[in-house]
């Protein structure tokens, strides 16, 4: 043991005494919350070059309300109120007259919008006060570039419904002021459950859910794990490889068995993984708590993440480094990574169905299949949900008997093809390799 220990040393002092080992340190929290610090910061950031947008009005009165309506935003809401600067761009709507050949005129107009001449436009059907069975002629179409996205479609069909269902009301014979309040729109707004203080014993008020909480939560704890895989069992295939390929495991193994070479290697992993998480969540903790958010962080959800976390670094770890000493050069390396990271990418495309649904049957049988566990068990615990007890523990029972079966089989295959050099890792051969030792 204490052979092995020595090389977890060396793995470890290898790893954290680079310079590249303190850039990931400090460029991995950026990556990971890039994206929501690039929202924030660039949320207020509005393009504020004027949009023309051309009318083509069936109805008969809704592009003129829609053109009414532009003037009055221009002239009263894109300016800010104190300093009187402008804040959001100006909407320019016209009006024009549908041509005989529609087609074509469409294909123009499409021109226009192309060579930034116009921003959109706007083809409103003769029947959308009054939709019948001709369908098409109780729409509106909105042309542009990035029509999916663009805040100015928004802004059309907004203005355009509410006009309409004025227009209805009138055509009913009701008085404006009789409805005022009745297209009023009120959320249901998502609230927690009422729970007992375990220190007072008083009863706490629900608290008001957050989308983002909802789904920041398990994605953090989820990603974690992910890139510690990635950053600490992963690189193992191609580390063995290149020790293999310069002699260097010849000379180890002169002093060391396989096995202890292998278990080096992974506990060492193992080692610079938890330095790294334990300062990001030391880290995550205080700046969460400064805050004053201190109510989002999953306390009762850690003990859970250490235990997969280290569980997912030996599973991972061995087959990696197991597949790393069948390899002879990059070119085998390469070819084999994929397929053997495929059980640690799969999870991350399940995200969103089971974020959305934590206790559906899927998220339920997907999360017990030992290669996944360690991400979307983990998922599905740090969502508000209460998962039945059984789960984890089934779960992690799971993880337990598979990864001792990833260390033995990966132990048996190390040993079998870490000194042997000039033959081109197979899959059948390999699980030869695995069943005869």
């Amino acid at each position: 043991m204490n052979k092995v220990w020595i090389l977890v040393k060396r793995e470890y002092r290898a790893a954290v005494r680079t310079k590249g080992f303190i850039i990931s340190l400090v460029m991995l929290p950026i990556f990971m919350g890039g994206g929501f610090a690039a929202f924030k910061i660039f949320e207020d950031k509005v393009d504020l070059t004027d949009r023309t947008v051309l009318v083509i009005d069936e109805s008969g009165s809704v592009g003129q309300f829609l053109v009414d309506a532009s003037k009055d935003r221009n002239a009263n809401h894109i300016t800010d109120a104190e300093s009187g600067e402008k804040n959001q761009p100006a909407y320019y709507f016209e009006l024009i007259e549908k041509e005989a050949d529609f087609s074509n005129q469409k294909l123009q107009l499409s021109d226009r919008v192309r060579d930034k001449d116009i921003h959109a436009f706007v083809h409103i059907g003769a029947n959308v006060f009054n939709p019948g069975a001709d369908r098409e002629a109780s729409r509106i179409f909105y042309y542009a570039e990035n029509s999916a996205m663009d805040r100015v479609k928004g802004w059309v069909s907004s203005n355009a419904n509410s006009f309409i269902r004025q227009e209805r009301v009138i055509a009913l014979g009701i008085e404006q002021t009789e409805v005022e309040n009745l297209f009023m729109w009120i959320d249901a707004e998502g609230m927690g459950l009422m729970k007992i203080d375990s220190k007072t014993g008083d009863v706490q008020d629900a608290r008001r859910s957050s989308e983002v909480e909802s789904f920041l939560v398990p994605y953090i704890m989820m990603l974690l794990i992910f890139m510690m895989i990635m950053m600490s069992a992963v690189p193992l295939l191609s580390a063995v490889m290149e020790e293999k390929g310069e002699r260097i495991a010849e000379v180890l193994l002169g002093s060391v068995t396989p096995g202890q070479f292998m278990l080096g290697k992974v506990l060492g992993g193992l080692a610079v993984s938890l330095t790294t998480v334990s300062i990001y969540i030391a880290g995550g903790v205080f700046i969460v708590n400064k805050m004053d958010m201190g109510h989002m962080i999953p306390y009762d959800i850690l003990p859970w993440f250490f235990l997969y976390l280290i569980l997912a670094i030996i599973m991972f770890g061995s087959i990696m480094a197991a597949l790393g000493s069948s390899c002879n050069d990059s070119k085998d390396a390469q070819n084999i990574q994929f397929p053997a990271m495929l059980p640690l990418l799969i999870p991350m495309f399940m995200l969103f169905p089971i974020i959305q649904n934590p206790l559906g049957s899927f998220a339920t049988w997907v999360s017990l299949f030992p290669p996944f566990t360690p991400m979307l068990m983990l998922m599905r615990q740090a969502t508000p949900v209460t998962l039945p007890m059984w789960q984890p523990i089934v779960g992690l029972i799971g993880v337990f008997l598979f990864t001792a079966l990833s260390v033995w089989a990966g132990g048996r295959l190390f040993r079998s093809c870490i000194i042997m050099v000039g033959k081109r890792p197979k899959f059948g051969t390999m699980i030869k390799y695995i069943i005869k030792g």
